[in-house]
């Protein structure tokens, strides 16, 4: 589903992208993804930060599309990761890793399922992938916010 489709049935809004606000997410994406490898935190806690830095490049994603989720309704979440491929052209099989997160996330946050460490590996290499093919996707296609 393209983007603009997405904006029609209500779950993206127009946004203005600045450079400031993209640098400021990419620097807190960068943040979080060395947060989740700190050791002497818990699994959870370091598969948050690690799936907050996925968020956080599913945003500048959109954001430089001149996008954002539609925050006030549930599955803005899912909207923003499965919105990759055509936002910044990401494999879907890279996609559905990254929903596969999302859902783990989930069974966290809502039902307290433990988080192993392998989950914690997987999602810091799924995030650090993401942020790479964001930066690059943005020197090509909008290098006014590098």
């Amino acid at each position: 589903m393209s983007l603009q489709n997405l904006f029609d049935i209500g779950r993206l809004d127009k946004a203005e992208a600045r450079r400031e606000d993209v640098q400021r997410l990419l620097s807190s994406a960068r943040r979080n993804l060395d947060d989740a490898g700190v050791d002497a935190i818990s699994n959870e806690n370091r598969f948050d930060a690690a799936y907050k830095c996925v968020m956080q490049c599913a945003i500048v994603g959109l954001l430089a599309n001149g996008y954002r989720t539609v925050t006030d309704k549930p599955g803005h979440h899912q909207i923003a990761i499965q919105s990759l491929p055509t936002s910044i052209g990401l494999a879907s099989g890279a996609v559905q890793a990254l929903d596969d997160l999302r859902q783990l996330r989930n069974c966290d946050d809502y039902e307290g399922a433990p988080i192993d460490p392998a989950e914690v590996a997987q999602a810091q290499a799924q995030a650090k992938a993401l942020l790479a093919h964001l930066k690059a996707w943005l020197q090509e296609r909008h290098p006014e916010f590098c």
